[in-house]
């Protein structure tokens, strides 16, 4: 049975550290789906040539640490809230496209792509940027690994796409009290102020 509240569950992945470096099997830590997620246990995987290519990239679009093999069969393990026709048990192939439902392309039946999450190459989940993968330790991320934020530190990001947003949750979660974003784009100031009330 389908559990309503699922938990952060445990399990096996093969990880790479750093561009170029072999995959290693370890621990992670996947959080619970959020709204409109699936969590899924992978049964079998493989990797392709945008896994290769972006394994072997050292600068952005290749963040590390990453998981890879996005082509793979699986099993719903659990869903989100406002998920239709998917229960836990369902046989899955996902896709690395998302899809809104509601937008004139997901409507149609002669496309394939969301215009409202058009595919980006992003480090988290197109809904909010955010990632559902930590390793055994609880960590994964550039606050935590590379910038070393610190609980009651100040940080500036510069520039808020995708991966600023991203940072800027990772330094949230790592406790610094103070963080100012930093970007050209006028509009993205009302949406730095909505989150930052969040």
């Amino acid at each position: 049975m389908e559990d309503k509240c699922p938990k952060p569950i445990r399990c096996k992945a093969a990880v790479c550290r750093a561009a170029g470096e072999p995959l290693a099997v370890e621990e992670v830590v996947v959080d619970p789906p959020k709204a409109h997620e699936l969590r899924i246990k992978i049964v079998c995987t493989s990797l392709c040539h945008s896994d290769v290519t972006f394994w072997r990239m050292k600068d952005f679009p290749g963040v590390f640490p990453r998981i890879f093999g996005h082509e793979a069969f699986g099993v719903v393990e659990s869903t989100g809230e406002h998920v239709e026709g998917f229960a836990a048990g369902d046989a899955v192939v996902p896709t690395f496209l998302a899809q809104c439902s509601e937008c004139a392309d997901c409507r149609s039946s002669r496309s394939n792509v969301c215009s409202k999450y058009r595919f980006a190459v992003r480090p988290g989940m197109p809904r909010d940027d955010t990632t559902r993968f930590r390793d055994g330790d609880g960590s994964v991320g550039a606050a935590w690994k590379l910038a070393k934020v610190e609980p009651g530190s100040s940080v500036a990001i510069f520039g808020l796409g995708a991966v600023g947003l991203a940072v800027a949750e990772g330094a949230r979660i790592c406790g610094a009290s103070k963080i100012i974003g930093v970007d050209l784009n006028p509009d993205k100031e009302e949406l730095g102020k909505e989150r930052s009330l969040a």
